[in-house]
């Protein structure tokens, strides 16, 4: 994407610290308007101290500008024009989501009318019935919505996704994708990688609380798009070392139920088969695969996303 405007976030050496541990180390980057960005890597990263101090909601060390605030310093102007759903959070049990979203929509001048919010994030039919008896789906479309009640400029979405079913987060992805339609700019903390890839138009890495990478999908992904790889499911009598010293593997990722060969070798495929024979080993979900951005972040890093 080509910035045609002054960016709607400004980060520049923003740096976060608790005691000696440094959880945001000295990162640096833009949100461009009308924009999805990512910001990824696994639980621990820092990826969420460092979004909670671009929001204002930590102090920090660095210069950090949300539509041209400072989010410490000019938190109350700020609120009006941002939306914010955070990784945690908790409503009251017996109140219903019609009644908290025009009592949010109290505290601001603009806002979106809470049938057309209700009605959009698939909540109508619940529109009375206690925050207790949300199913977890419903509760985080429900923060979202809330999210969005004061029309915001950009919004801020924290693992928007954990703890929702295939299906539920496929729904997610499409709402979200509908928000930026509209012209909203957001800001996405995940450590799904697949969630970035499907939903981001830029993506930052962050990994012990540096920002490793920035860019594009595509562009990241031509960093591993040389390999070729397969994958089958895991069982114990497999020596996966004896994968690891083929010629035309490069890496072996075994650290799920599904066990993934990666090699630039044209004979990859042949070379892991013959293996698996010799070891008598019975295959299961034997399949070729696309690099990810997962496998983008074990090619930077050294390591899987899961470690």
């Amino acid at each position: 994407m080509t910035p045609s405007k002054a960016p709607i976030i400004s980060v520049r050496d923003l740096t976060k610290r608790y005691h000696d541990v440094v959880a945001v180390d000295h990162i640096s980057f833009d949100v461009h308007p009308g924009e999805i960005l990512g910001i990824v890597g696994p639980n621990g990263a820092g990826k969420t101290s460092a979004v909670e101090s671009i929001m204002g909601l930590r102090d920090c060390d660095g210069d950090v500008r949300v539509l041209g605030f400072d989010p410490r310093r000019d938190r109350q102007q700020l609120a009006l024009r941002v939306g914010m759903q955070m990784q945690e959070a908790q409503l009251p049990p017996r109140v219903t989501p019609l009644e908290i979203l025009d009592l949010f929509a109290s505290f601001y001048p603009q806002t979106v009318s809470s049938t057309s919010l209700l009605k959009t994030w698939g909540l109508w039919d619940k529109r009375g019935s206690y925050f207790e008896t949300l199913s977890g789906g419903q509760k985080q479309r429900l923060f979202i919505a809330l999210a969005l009640i004061n029309q915001p400029e950009v919004v801020f979405l924290d693992e928007l996704t954990t703890g929702l079913d295939p299906q539920a987060r496929r729904q997610t992805w499409e709402l979200v994708t509908q928000i930026r339609e509209h012209g909203t700019t957001v800001l996405l903390v995940t450590h799904f990688m697949d969630e970035a890839e499907r939903l981001c138009d830029r993506v930052g890495i962050i990994d012990g609380g540096k920002l490793i990478a920035l860019d594009t999908p595509t562009t990241l992904l031509t960093q591993v798009s040389h390999e070729n790889g397969l994958c089958f499911e895991a069982q114990s009598q497999l020596d996966v070392s004896r994968l690891r010293a083929l010629a035309a593997v490069d890496r072996v990722d075994d650290s799920s139920e599904m066990v993934r060969v990666f090699g630039t070798a044209a004979d990859l495929v042949s070379a892991v088969v013959l293996e698996l024979e010799q070891q008598r080993f019975p295959l299961k979900n034997f399949r070729t695969i696309q690099p990810s951005l997962e496998d983008v972040f074990l090619h930077l890093t050294g390591k899987d996303l899961r470690d």
